[in-house]
């Protein structure tokens, strides 16, 4: 028999930030075993070493409190609500907001789901941003404007003028200098009165849990998937809500992960894609009004949890499509089974994030091109059978070694970029042969099987698929560039604009 038990917010992060949840008890003192079972940490909270209930904790039975009625032994009923009350000490954070605090924040005080107490609780509320890139610029921006008291912000890149397009923390003058500088410049100047901690680190396994334990909510801006997961885990081992954004071409995806008894990201995706199957935005492209919205709805989501006001996105996926302006919702279950924050979680620690995604480097070439081969596989492009046993495996070519041996000439290769047209449009190698990789499978033909086919594409994920393919094709000389024409406008041709 089910019973709805209501945790108050002072016991959540014993609860793993459940605000509710269903255990089966046929009385009082049954339905509290079960429920400090689940969570082990309640219990020193809710019992005195003799095992008895605190005096500052009340338990109420829909409206009737135990101690009026049997104390434990009270029955439950099929529909009863069991709520834990304990004293608390109220009233707003201990905090203060100045004149030029109250002014600037007028328009929120006004709002009688914010006030005054409101203010200062996102006053006194933490949030650490993972990344200053899409994602993170809204956020950081719209939480300074906000007024959340302690801003911080993981991030070790350099403002590329392409970032420029989206990332709008960052100007033109701030190209070729770290983000964090440039981000810190102008959050100080939307926001004078909040602290701004940077970290210019990577996000690894080693700091991920010290980084992350003196902030109240973590908002994940990252664009991989390695680090995604590791935000996750340490999230979940914290006992942190973690505000969940990703962005693709003309689509977006929010959520609030491990919060009030929600799901956590490994609940969604119990297994990450196989490497190269889903583009990153430097291979695929996103419009850049893209991550502004995102971050936007993170950052309400960020505000609403340190005001402790509306309903979260916990346990929904809000899933948004810019070419057709709609909006659609997708419940999410918490996965009994999940290996972090399921019932008997498995992964307790965090782990090597880029094994568990197969990040080329974390194994073998030849087991990651055999996994790149199974991806191609999965697609619409699939191999033809029977050619496995004659596969010779590609290998890499520097950009330096491609433009020594186009410059010497020759006829024994060729080069094929394997990009859209709409990319070659902006940039392209001279005397190179053009086949996006969507019409390989029905254009690999039109190819010399003779010749050594140097293949190429942006950055060397897509073209690291198609060596693959012609390699199970029966082409026994192919090579993959590393680093693909960016690596060549960076090295070789530095007027060539990128993208």
């Amino acid at each position: 028999m089910a019973i709805k038990v209501f945790i108050p917010t002072p016991l959540r992060p014993f609860a793993d930030g459940a605000s509710t949840v269903e255990l089966d008890g046929r009385d009082v003192g049954g339905l509290l075993t079960a429920l400090t079972a689940r969570f082990p940490k309640l219990a020193k909270h809710l019992y005195q070493e003799d095992g008895e209930l605190r005096n500052f904790v009340n338990v109420y039975v829909n409206a009737e409190d135990i101690r009026n009625l049997a104390l434990r032994d009270t029955p439950l009923a099929p529909g009863d609500e069991v709520s834990i009350v304990p004293s608390i000490a109220g009233g707003a954070p201990d905090v203060d907001l100045s004149k030029e605090e109250i002014a600037r924040y007028s328009r929120h005080l006004i709002m009688p789901e914010v006030t005054i107490d409101g203010q200062k609780r996102l006053k006194a509320g933490s949030v650490l941003l993972v990344g200053a890139g899409g994602l993170g610029s809204p956020m950081a921006l719209y939480l300074a404007a906000a007024g959340v008291g302690r801003i911080g912000i993981i991030d070790f890149d350099v403002v590329d003028h392409s970032n420029l397009q989206r990332q709008i923390l960052h100007g033109t003058a701030d190209v070729g200098s770290a983000k964090l500088d440039s981000a810190r410049r102008r959050l100080a100047d939307i926001n004078p009165h909040i602290q701004i901690d940077t970290h210019e680190v990577r996000l690894t396994s080693e700091n991920a849990l010290a980084l992350f334990r003196d902030y109240d909510v973590i908002a994940d801006g990252t664009d991989n998937f390695p680090t995604r997961y590791l935000v996750n885990d340490a999230c979940v081992l914290l006992g942190k809500p973690n505000a969940y954004g990703s962005i693709f071409r003309f689509e977006g995806q929010a959520s609030v992960f491990h919060h009030e008894g929600g799901p956590c990201y490994r609940c969604l995706y119990p297994e990450p894609p196989p490497p190269g199957l889903v583009p990153s935005c430097a291979e695929g492209g996103v419009l850049g009004i893209l991550p502004g919205l995102i971050g936007v709805i993170q950052a309400t989501e960020v505000v609403k949890i340190l005001l402790g006001k509306g309903r979260s996105l916990a346990g929904r996926l809000l899933l948004y499509d810019a070419l057709e302006m709609t909006f659609r919702e997708l419940k999410l279950r918490r996965d009994p089974a999940c290996p972090v924050c399921g019932e008997n979680p498995t992964v307790t620690e965090l782990i090597d994030y880029e094994a568990f995604c197969g990040v080329p480097g974390a194994q073998s070439s030849q087991e990651t091109n055999r996994e790149v081969f199974k991806m191609v596989e999965e697609q619409e492009t699939a191999l033809q059978d029977g050619q496995e046993a004659e596969v010779v495996f590609p290998t890499d070519i520097d950009v330096s070694t491609l433009a020594e041996r186009m410059q010497a000439g020759g006829n024994g290769f060729v080069v094929l970029d394997v990009r859209d047209p709409h990319e070659i449009a902006i940039c392209a190698i001279e005397g190179t042969t053009r086949i996006p990789m969507v019409e390989i499978p029905q254009r690999f033909e039109e190819l010399d099987r003779e010749k050594e086919i140097i293949c190429h594409c942006k950055m060397g994920a897509r073209s690291a698929q198609v060596a693959m393919f012609l390699a199970y094709q029966g082409f026994k000389n192919v090579k993959n560039v590393q680093g693909g024409i960016l690596a060549w406008a960076r090295e070789i041709d530095p007027e060539m604009p990128t993208y």
